[in-house]
């Protein structure tokens, strides 16, 4: 299951989220933003986050994997199958990869921003590590 991906725009205090996708916390501090985005069910290594054009997008994929013991249950409901969601937010063209520093624990995806003030082109995909 994938759910549709939506683009927010940092700098718009107007912007509305869709309720339980991802939910995300923005907060701004000493000329640096701070996002915690709630991504439970989902690993570190399943969760990646990219800086394109301006836009940063955070992707959590999980497979589906059926273990050996898995095939023996007869399920009546299993609503735990393979999923992705996306989401993207805006933070402008003048944030650079080093800009931002990412950490995953406890289903929360912890993302800040610094200097957003500075002045760089966007043109390539920029993998951000996550710790």
């Amino acid at each position: 299951m994938l759910f549709e991906n939506q683009t927010i725009n940092l700098f718009d205090k107007t912007t509305t989220a869709i309720p339980n996708m991802m939910r995300t916390d923005i907060q701004e501090k000493d000329g640096s933003y701070l996002l915690e985005i709630e991504i439970p069910g989902f690993s570190k290594e399943d969760v990646t986050a990219e800086l394109k054009d301006g836009t940063l997008t955070i992707i959590a994929s999980k497979p589906e994997t059926l273990e050996k013991e898995d095939t023996k249950i007869n399920y009546i409901l299993k609503e735990r199958l393979a999923t992705s969601c996306k989401r993207s937010f805006f933070v402008g063209t003048r944030i650079k990869q080093e800009d931002i520093t990412a950490a995953y624990k406890d289903g929360i995806l912890s993302i800040i921003i610094n200097n957003p003030q500075k002045t760089v082109d966007r043109e390539e995909i920029k993998l951000i590590p996550i710790q």
